[in-house]
């Protein structure tokens, strides 16, 4: 399911208390899904790598009492308050490991230790289809999860990347190629293929990079074929006109022919846009194919949400009601 539902679906497992596991390909996002879940219900996160774990870390060290073994708990573990436990990497961990989560998972303790009534157990781990280092989880372990599945979403991703303020370029790039959001194949092995975590690290390095060396960092985070084609983009991008001019004369602006251009231009606008120029970001978008018009529109409400109670917005929206899904 695609993040916004898989979002909604956790919430309803968290308020239920039901141990809920994540399963997604690798660099999808799924653990900053379970921390934008923590912030939104306002619970405390403990991110537990259950990898780097040995069976006897989550029972703890043993101490004597009256000449009888007791055990202190690990610190790591929650004593207090409201949160989510996310043992992130799970089906990666040693058996031992994962059977020692067994009793955690189920009934809430292990050994002394238990876990308050506030905190619910989250999981998370790459299929075993995608080769990613991965143990087989036990039916055992498995059967105490519901589980969800992790499927990337471009419109999901765009209203997140907005938000982030990653580059623009990466955004309208990605509207012009939505098949490379992700883009992995577990036959080839590569080390750098798209993703949406390696397009974060791509936009991050590309606002510090020049442009001789642009395409040698892009192709060592996301591959060199998607590379290739986001410098190609990006010099589209560079060569557009000023999106201040056009703003200044969005009736008579020229109008690209070719898609990838009217990708870029709208990606351009879309970061431009305010409550002080919506109308005029809206008179040019009139004035595009009605696809572009929409996505054009829609990527500037997705940067500012107030948006929509402009006049401009109101007047346009019910113009388009029936492209409006």
């Amino acid at each position: 399911m695609k993040p916004s539902r898989l979002m909604e679906a956790l919430k309803v497992c968290i308020a239920a208390q039901q141990p809920t596991f994540i399963w997604g390909p690798p660099g999808v996002g799924k653990s900053n899904v379970v921390k934008q879940i923590a912030a939104m219900m306002r619970m405390k996160l403990t991110d537990v790598r259950a990898v780097l774990l040995d069976a006897v870390d989550l029972r703890g060290l043993p101490y004597l009492v009256d000449g009888k073994a007791m055990w202190a708990a690990p610190g790591f573990l929650p004593t207090s308050g409201k949160g989510i436990l996310f043992l992130d990497e799970l089906n990666a961990a040693p058996p031992l490991v994962q059977a020692a989560c067994y009793q955690l998972v189920l009934d809430r303790k292990i050994g002394e230790y238990e876990l308050p009534k506030g905190w619910v157990v989250v999981a998370a781990g790459n299929r075993e289809t995608d080769r990613a280092v991965t143990s087989r989880m036990p039916s055992a372990l498995a059967n105490r999860f519901a589980h969800l599945n992790f499927d990337v979403d471009l419109e999901d991703w765009v209203a997140w990347a907005l938000d982030k303020g990653l580059q623009t370029p990466v955004i309208a790039f990605l509207r012009f190629r939505p098949e490379l959001l992700h883009k992995f194949d577990p036959q080839r092995n590569e080390k750098a293929f798209p993703s949406p975590r390696s397009w974060e690290f791509t936009s991050n390095i590309l606002s510090a990079a020049n442009a001789e060396i642009e395409y040698d960092l892009a192709s060592g985070i996301v591959g060199e074929g998607a590379a290739s084609e986001l410098i190609g983009f990006m010099r589209i991008y560079r060569s557009l006109p000023d999106p201040d001019m056009v703003l200044m004369a969005p009736g008579k602006a020229a109008i690209p022919e070719d898609p990838a251009t009217m990708y870029a231009i709208c990606g351009a606008l879309a970061h431009k846009a305010s409550d002080q120029n919506i109308g005029r970001v809206i008179k040019y978008a009139n004035r595009l194919p009605v696809e572009f018009s929409v996505l054009l529109v829609r990527d500037c409400v997705k940067k500012d949400g107030n948006l929509v109670k402009t006049r401009a917005f109101i007047e346009w929206a019910s113009k388009h009601s029936e492209v409006l899904i």
